[in-house]
Parts: C-alpha cells; structure tokens; sequence
C-alpha cells in the first residue's frame, strides 16, 4: 500500500472523518458526477463504487432535491444537519444504464444537466473529441503546436493517450469557441481521423423519452447550455443564445419551466452568472471545490467531484478533510501534494 493510502486508511480508522462530518454537519455537500461504467475504468465512477458512496450517503445524510435546497436557502429556512444533493453532468447514457438504477433503489434524489443540442444528437461534447481523436490514430507518437504550446507524447497504450488528451483539453479550453474548433479539426488531420458527425455510442447522451422517464421517478433536469462551450470565451450574444435556448428547449421538451444550470468546463465568471441570473436560473452550480454554507450564492453553489474515487477517499472529500488540508497547504503549511487530483 502507499503511503498516502496508508496514511488515508489511518485517519478513516481513528475517526478523523466522522469527527470533521460531524464538524460540518451544518454545511451543505453537493456532490458531482459525469460518466458511469460497469467496471473500473479510467475517468468513470464505477457501479461498485457508486453503489458503495450511495450506501454511505443514506448512512450519514440527508439527500434532498438541489431544487429544495435553493428554495429552502432563499426563503430562510433551515435545513436538515448533514444535508446533501446529487448532481450529474452532461446526462451520458451511461447516467440512465448504471446510475439512476443504483439511484432508485435507494429513492434517491439526483440533478442532471444536459446538453440540449447533444440530446438533440446535433453534437458531441468537444472534450470527447480529443480521447477518441488518439484512441484511433494510427500513430505511435504525436506532436502539435497548439496555440504556443509544443505538445508531444508517445501512444503506447491506453493510458498515455488519455494523458495526452486531458493536456490538449487543458490548453484548448483556455482558447475562443471558434479557434477551438479549428484546432481540433487540425488535430484530427494530424491524427489521420475523420471525425463522426454523431459521437460514439460510448459517449451518447441519454434521449429526451430517458429524461422524462427519469423526472417522472424523482430526477431533476437542468440546464448545462446548448452546445456546452466555454462561457467565459464567448460573445455577449452567444452566452445569452446559450442560456435561453437551452432553458426554452428544456421546457418544451419536458412541459414545466426549469430554472437550474450548470456551468460547463466550471467557467464562469461575474458576467457569465450576472447573465445566468438574467436569463431566469434560480440556481447554478460550479466546479468550485468545497462544501458551502447557507450564506452561499445560489448561483455559485460549490460541489465535490467523485469520479474514480474508493470509499476512504469519498469519506475524505465529502467531510470536510480534504477542504482542510487544502487550506493549510495554501497556508504554507503544508508543502505535499493533494491526495485527490483532478
């Protein structure tokens, strides 16, 4: 076992997390997912896992709708120690086949935002592009010039393929919607892949007969724009388009207004939720890491990721642990590395 393992197993075993659940029992815990699988596999929350996080979750808190938390918040009314919420974004298939079963059984609430052109099959989301660019080529080592950046990397297997993948992403993420685009496309032409209109089915999104499947048992639907690209990158009026046709079709798809949003790749800035705001959301949700309090802004709701993680590392992350080892590394006293990186 490593060290850090080790090190993690020790402070489950004393109680160390119990004591810091307990510590922030008034703190609110919203948790965040994307993909799914039946066994482990890089970058996915696996069903044995999901299973295990979900029993511990009915075991120390309770999981409410993130739609009666908003309300409850902005009307002043207190919440339920230990209270948590479930949110999933993109809405993957993988969401509808592995997740939302684990999550019936146990009558559990859940959020899922979607990509409304994506459940339209008009598009995939650009992060997938990358993985299955370099998953397919027929190259055993790449090199690009992206945007400044030399980028290189041998694809001797699996794994550093998605290495390479998750840096390109990194870097485009940074650039304009449209220069993007173009990037990948020279990227592809490099990688000697012509890139599918329609994604894989690996990566397809749930069908809007899913979505309503699952809201009629208790899963709320929110927004996460229309073609998922970098808010913070884009023009006044793509961000109002995005915003306000992704509202539209979600109500005319599922018959009730919607008011919930997530914002993609966690961008997002004083512009972006001032126009969230504008466009009719009562509440969004980031990537910002950390629990959050009942003063939080409900258009900046902070959340935990759990992809890939076993349950010590879950206990960790969703007791407040991690957020202070966090800020005593930041404080300078402490100089190692995160145990969870992402």
């Amino acid at each position: 076992m490593r060290p850090k393992h080790a090190l993690l197993g020790l402070a489950r075993m004393s109680g160390a997390f119990a004591l810091f659940r307990a510590m922030n029992r008034r703190r609110i815990l919203v948790l965040t997912y994307h993909r799914f699988s039946d066994a482990p596999r890089a970058g996915r929350t696996s069903a044995a896992n999901l299973a295990a996080q979900l029993n511990y979750l009915a075991s120390h808190y309770t999981v409410l709708p993130l739609s009666t938390i908003e309300t409850r918040l902005r009307d002043g009314r207190p919440l339920p120690y230990s209270t948590a919420a479930i949110t999933v974004d993109d809405g993957y298939s993988d969401f509808y086949d592995i997740a939302w079963p684990a999550l019936r059984r146990r009558n559990m609430p859940a959020t899922v935002f979607v990509v409304t052109d994506f459940v339209d099959r008009k598009l995939w989301i650009w992060t997938d592009k990358l993985p299955f660019l370099l998953s397919q080529t027929p190259a055993g080592e790449l090199a690009f010039d992206i945007a400044g950046w030399n980028i290189s990397g041998a694809l001797t297997s699996e794994a550093p393929r998605r290495q390479l993948a998750s840096r390109i992403n990194g870097i485009l993420k940074d650039q304009p919607d449209g220069v993007k685009d173009r990037l990948i496309d020279q990227i592809a032409a490099q990688c000697l892949v012509t890139l599918p209109d329609a994604p894989p089915g690996d990566s397809e999104s749930c069908t809007w007969d899913q979505l309503r499947e699952m809201e009629s048992a208790g899963i709320e639907i929110g927004s996460h724009t229309v073609t998922h690209p970098v808010l913070t990158r884009v023009t006044p009026d793509r961000l109002h388009r995005e915003l306000t046709q992704s509202r539209s079709r979600l109500e005319d798809q599922l018959g009730h207004p919607v008011t919930s949003f997530c914002y993609p790749n966690g961008a997002y800035d004083r512009t972006v939720r001032d126009a969230v705001a504008r466009a009719g959301y009562r509440l969004a949700v980031t990537s910002d890491d950390g629990l959050n309090d009942a003063t939080i802004d409900p258009l900046a709701i902070r959340r935990i990721q759990n992809e890939e993680q076993n349950l010590t590392h879950f206990q960790q992350s969703t007791s407040g642990f991690e957020e202070a080892k966090n800020k005593l590394r930041a404080a300078g006293y402490m100089t190692s590395s995160p145990v969870r990186i992402r």
